[in-house]
């Protein structure tokens, strides 16, 4: 440290963009175990450095051991259950969005009963029918459909919920997690099941920051481009809609880390399915 330096405490370090690390700070981060995380501007993890924890082996062979059901339908339950906050959230509510509200905290109820995976999936899928339509009801709402561009607000959609993806899977890499193996998405060839587990709850993150930017203006068709049936965001708004987006889901940056923190807790202690952590929306 030079004088007249302040010292700083890291636990944990995540740079976004471009930007000069001397070779001091990697030894320091080494030193003092806090880990040095690099992604794009779109969270996009490129490179951790420092203190991780790859060779966690017992938390590996927690991961592997598992093959149950339930932790995956909790997960779904928090889902669903933030979905209903979130339209809680919008004001002015009508008694469509009310009516929507109740049918949600049905369905996640519904989920405490002993059920197979398809049973899930499908009460998943209802949730979904309820909860799109009347989170976007400020616009002309036409189902989601995930990578096929198929309007701007899709699109939209499909670039915040990869920043949220980015970020959870930089936590679940610092901390040593195979993020290939998951609890409930099923294990395909070069998908992160486990980042696609965990970033569930988080969602309507991204879903309430989106409707919000569409009614003060900042998320519209006239910002996208369309290339046969393919809408694309023009570059020059690419900025624009990254700093909403990051502006929102950086607003819930402690809740994610506590969130992943005592997920890797309750996996290395091995505790019961009663005592998985919940994302709280607020």
């Amino acid at each position: 440290m030079y004088k007249g330096e302040k010292r700083v405490i890291c636990h944990r370090l995540s740079i976004v963009g471009n930007v000069s690390i001397t070779s001091g700070l990697i030894q320091r981060s080494k030193k003092f175990g806090f880990s040095i995380c690099l992604m794009t501007t779109s969270f996009k993890v490129y490179e951790v450095m420092g203190a991780r924890m790859e060779g966690n082996t017992l938390l590996r062979t927690n991961q592997y051991k598992y093959n149950g059901k339930e932790i995956g339908t909790m997960i779904e339950k928090n889902k669903i259950a933030n979905q209903s906050v979130a339209l809680k959230k919008i004001r002015n509510r009508n008694d469509y969005l009310n009516e929507g509200i109740s049918i949600l905290d049905n369905l996640a109820n519904s989920l405490d009963s002993d059920m197979d995976y398809l049973c899930v999936m499908g009460i998943e899928g209802n949730a979904a029918k309820v909860y799109f339509p009347r989170m976007f009801d400020n616009v002309s709402w036409n189902g989601r459909k995930p990578r096929i561009k198929s309007d701007y607000l899709n699109v939209t959609l499909d670039i915040g919920y990869t920043m949220l993806f980015n970020i959870v899977d930089a936590m679940l890499q610092v901390y040593g997690f195979d993020t290939y193996y998951g609890v409930f998405h099923r294990c395909f060839y070069m998908r992160k099941s486990l980042v696609c587990d965990l970033m569930e709850p988080m969602r309507p993150i991204v879903d309430y920051a989106i409707r919000k930017a569409i009614n003060l203006g900042q998320c519209k068709m006239d910002d996208f481009e369309l290339y046969g049936t393919r809408w694309c965001l023009k570059m020059k708004n690419n900025a624009s809609y990254i700093q909403f987006i990051m502006a929102a889901i950086l607003d819930y940056k402690d809740d994610i880390f506590l969130y992943i923190q005592r997920y890797y807790r309750f996996f290395m202690k091995r505790k019961s399915v009663e005592q998985l952590p919940t994302f709280e929306l607020h």
